[in-house]
Protein backbone atom coordinates (compact mmCIF):
# COMPACT_ATOMS: atom_id res chain seq x y z
CA UNK A 1 0.00 0.00 0.00
CA UNK A 2 1.35 3.40 -0.91
CA UNK A 3 1.58 6.20 1.67
CA UNK A 4 -1.24 8.01 -0.17
CA UNK A 5 -3.48 4.92 -0.01
CA UNK A 6 -2.66 4.62 3.70
CA UNK A 7 -3.75 8.25 4.08
CA UNK A 8 -7.00 7.50 2.22
CA UNK A 9 -7.75 4.55 4.53
CA UNK A 10 -6.96 6.72 7.55
CA UNK A 11 -9.38 9.41 6.36
CA UNK A 12 -12.15 6.97 5.42
CA UNK A 13 -11.88 5.05 8.71
CA UNK A 14 -11.80 8.31 10.65
CA UNK A 15 -14.99 9.35 8.86
CA UNK A 16 -16.50 5.92 9.47
CA UNK A 17 -15.92 6.09 13.24
CA UNK A 18 -16.91 9.74 13.67
CA UNK A 19 -19.62 10.46 11.10
CA UNK A 20 -22.92 8.60 11.66
CA UNK A 21 -23.77 8.95 7.95
CA UNK A 22 -20.48 7.74 6.46
CA UNK A 23 -19.99 3.99 5.97
CA UNK A 24 -16.50 2.69 5.14
CA UNK A 25 -17.94 -0.37 3.38
CA UNK A 26 -20.87 1.27 1.61
CA UNK A 27 -18.64 3.94 0.08
CA UNK A 28 -15.97 1.35 -0.74
CA UNK A 29 -13.36 3.05 1.46
CA UNK A 30 -13.47 6.18 -0.69
CA UNK A 31 -13.02 9.75 0.52
CA UNK A 32 -12.25 13.00 -1.19
CA UNK A 33 -8.51 13.26 -0.99
CA UNK A 34 -6.02 14.30 -3.59
CA UNK A 35 -2.35 13.46 -3.94
CA UNK A 36 -1.70 17.20 -4.01
CA UNK A 37 -3.34 17.74 -0.60
CA UNK A 38 -1.51 14.69 0.75
CA UNK A 39 1.88 15.94 -0.47
CA UNK A 40 1.24 19.32 1.17
CA UNK A 41 0.65 17.73 4.60
CA UNK A 42 3.37 18.17 7.18
CA UNK A 43 2.58 14.71 8.62
CA UNK A 44 2.88 12.69 5.41
CA UNK A 45 6.04 11.12 6.80
CA UNK A 46 3.91 9.19 9.31
CA UNK A 47 1.81 7.69 6.52
CA UNK A 48 4.97 6.68 4.70
CA UNK A 49 6.32 5.06 7.88
CA UNK A 50 3.03 3.23 8.54
CA UNK A 51 2.77 1.98 4.95
CA UNK A 52 6.30 0.55 5.18
CA UNK A 53 5.80 -0.99 8.62
CA UNK A 54 2.66 -3.05 7.96
CA UNK A 55 1.32 -5.23 5.13
CA UNK A 56 -1.80 -3.88 3.38
CA UNK A 57 -4.40 -5.83 5.41
CA UNK A 58 -2.67 -5.00 8.68
CA UNK A 59 -2.76 -1.26 8.01
CA UNK A 60 -6.57 -1.34 8.10
CA UNK A 61 -6.54 -3.49 11.26
CA UNK A 62 -3.96 -1.19 12.85
CA UNK A 63 -6.12 1.85 12.16
CA UNK A 64 -9.37 0.16 13.23
CA UNK A 65 -7.84 -1.02 16.51
CA UNK A 66 -6.82 2.52 17.37
CA UNK A 67 -10.08 4.17 16.33
CA UNK A 68 -12.00 1.66 18.48
CA UNK A 69 -9.71 2.19 21.47
CA UNK A 70 -10.41 5.90 21.79
CA UNK A 71 -13.52 7.79 22.83
CA UNK A 72 -12.45 10.71 20.65
CA UNK A 73 -11.62 9.21 17.23
CA UNK A 74 -11.97 12.65 15.65
CA UNK A 75 -8.78 13.66 17.52
CA UNK A 76 -6.73 10.61 16.55
CA UNK A 77 -3.60 11.82 14.78
CA UNK A 78 -1.45 9.46 12.68
CA UNK A 79 1.75 10.72 14.31
CA UNK A 80 0.62 9.62 17.78
CA UNK A 81 -0.22 6.15 16.46
CA UNK A 82 3.33 5.21 15.56
CA UNK A 83 4.38 5.03 19.21
CA UNK A 84 1.23 4.65 21.31
CA UNK A 85 -0.83 2.88 18.66
CA UNK A 86 1.48 -0.13 18.37
CA UNK A 87 0.62 -1.32 21.90
CA UNK A 88 -3.09 -0.78 21.22
CA UNK A 89 -2.80 -2.82 18.03
CA UNK A 90 -1.01 -5.72 19.76
CA UNK A 91 -3.69 -5.84 22.49
CA UNK A 92 -6.41 -5.70 19.82
CA UNK A 93 -4.84 -8.61 17.91
CA UNK A 94 -4.74 -10.69 21.10
CA UNK A 95 -8.45 -10.04 21.64
CA UNK A 96 -9.25 -10.98 18.03
CA UNK A 97 -7.39 -14.26 18.38
CA UNK A 98 -9.20 -15.21 21.59
CA UNK A 99 -12.73 -13.88 21.01
CA UNK A 100 -14.48 -17.08 22.08
CA UNK A 101 -12.40 -17.35 25.25
CA UNK A 102 -12.94 -13.64 26.03
CA UNK A 103 -16.67 -13.95 25.46
CA UNK A 104 -16.89 -16.93 27.81
CA UNK A 105 -14.72 -15.32 30.49
CA UNK A 106 -16.41 -11.90 30.43
CA UNK A 107 -19.91 -13.41 30.21
CA UNK A 108 -19.26 -15.69 33.18
CA UNK A 109 -18.05 -12.72 35.22
CA UNK A 110 -21.06 -10.61 34.20
CA UNK A 111 -23.57 -13.40 34.88
CA UNK A 112 -22.01 -14.31 38.24
CA UNK A 113 -23.34 -10.99 39.54
CA UNK A 114 -26.67 -10.59 37.70
CA UNK A 115 -29.17 -12.47 35.59
CA UNK A 116 -28.86 -12.18 31.81
CA UNK A 117 -32.16 -10.27 31.39
CA UNK A 118 -31.11 -7.78 34.10
CA UNK A 119 -27.85 -7.04 32.27
CA UNK A 120 -29.83 -5.10 29.65
CA UNK A 121 -32.33 -3.42 31.99
CA UNK A 122 -32.09 0.33 31.47
CA UNK A 123 -35.17 1.35 33.47
CA UNK A 124 -32.95 2.99 36.11
CA UNK A 125 -30.38 4.56 33.79
CA UNK A 126 -27.29 2.86 32.41
CA UNK A 127 -27.78 -0.93 32.31
CA UNK A 128 -25.19 -3.19 33.99
CA UNK A 129 -23.68 -4.30 30.66
CA UNK A 130 -22.96 -0.68 29.74
CA UNK A 131 -21.50 0.02 33.19
CA UNK A 132 -19.23 -3.02 32.85
CA UNK A 133 -18.08 -1.79 29.44
CA UNK A 134 -17.42 1.73 30.74
CA UNK A 135 -15.53 0.21 33.67
CA UNK A 136 -13.31 -1.81 31.34
CA UNK A 137 -14.73 -5.19 32.42
CA UNK A 138 -16.24 -5.88 28.99
CA UNK A 139 -14.20 -5.29 25.85
CA UNK A 140 -15.61 -3.47 22.81
CA UNK A 141 -15.62 -6.75 20.86
CA UNK A 142 -17.74 -8.54 23.46
CA UNK A 143 -20.17 -5.61 23.62
CA UNK A 144 -20.53 -5.83 19.82
CA UNK A 145 -21.11 -9.59 20.02
CA UNK A 146 -23.84 -9.05 22.61
CA UNK A 147 -25.41 -6.49 20.29
CA UNK A 148 -25.23 -8.98 17.40
CA UNK A 149 -27.05 -11.52 19.60
CA UNK A 150 -29.65 -9.29 21.30
CA UNK A 151 -29.66 -6.11 19.17
CA UNK A 152 -29.97 -4.07 22.35
CA UNK A 153 -28.41 -0.96 20.76
CA UNK A 154 -31.61 0.07 19.01
CA UNK A 155 -33.60 -0.29 22.25
CA UNK A 156 -31.03 1.68 24.25
CA UNK A 157 -31.05 4.40 21.57
CA UNK A 158 -34.71 5.09 22.35
CA UNK A 159 -34.39 4.81 26.15
CA UNK A 160 -31.00 6.32 26.97
CA UNK A 161 -30.75 9.96 25.99
CA UNK A 162 -27.31 10.91 27.22
CA UNK A 163 -23.96 11.75 25.63
CA UNK A 164 -22.18 8.73 27.15
CA UNK A 165 -24.53 6.26 25.50
CA UNK A 166 -24.45 8.21 22.21
CA UNK A 167 -20.65 7.76 22.03
CA UNK A 168 -20.88 4.03 22.89
CA UNK A 169 -23.81 3.49 20.51
CA UNK A 170 -21.90 5.01 17.59
CA UNK A 171 -18.84 2.90 18.46
CA UNK A 172 -20.92 -0.33 18.53
CA UNK A 173 -22.61 0.44 15.20
CA UNK A 174 -19.37 1.40 13.48
CA UNK A 175 -17.30 -1.47 14.91
CA UNK A 176 -19.95 -4.15 14.20
CA UNK A 177 -19.00 -4.86 10.55
CA UNK A 178 -15.38 -5.46 11.57
CA UNK A 179 -16.31 -8.31 13.96
CA UNK A 180 -16.78 -11.48 11.91
CA UNK A 181 -18.40 -14.24 13.95
CA UNK A 182 -21.00 -16.98 13.65
CA UNK A 183 -23.71 -15.53 15.90
CA UNK A 184 -25.37 -18.93 16.41
CA UNK A 185 -22.12 -20.30 17.92
CA UNK A 186 -22.04 -17.47 20.44
CA UNK A 187 -25.73 -17.89 21.25
CA UNK A 188 -25.05 -21.56 22.00
CA UNK A 189 -22.06 -20.67 24.16
CA UNK A 190 -24.16 -18.15 26.07
CA UNK A 191 -26.88 -20.77 26.64
CA UNK A 192 -24.25 -23.10 28.11
CA UNK A 193 -22.96 -20.35 30.41
CA UNK A 194 -26.48 -19.48 31.61
CA UNK A 195 -27.33 -23.14 32.24
CA UNK A 196 -24.16 -23.89 34.22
Amino acid sequence: MSPFECYQHYLSLKSHFTNPKYDYFKYNKKVRASATSFNARSDKYWFEKTSRKYPDKEIVDFLVSNFVATDTPQNLWIGSLINEGERTYVEWMKRQQSLTYLFKEQSEELLSEIKLEDAFNCSKGHPPILKKFLGGKISPEILVIYDKIFQFGNVFDTKLMDPVWEIVSLKIRKYNPFIHIDVSDYKQLLREIVNE
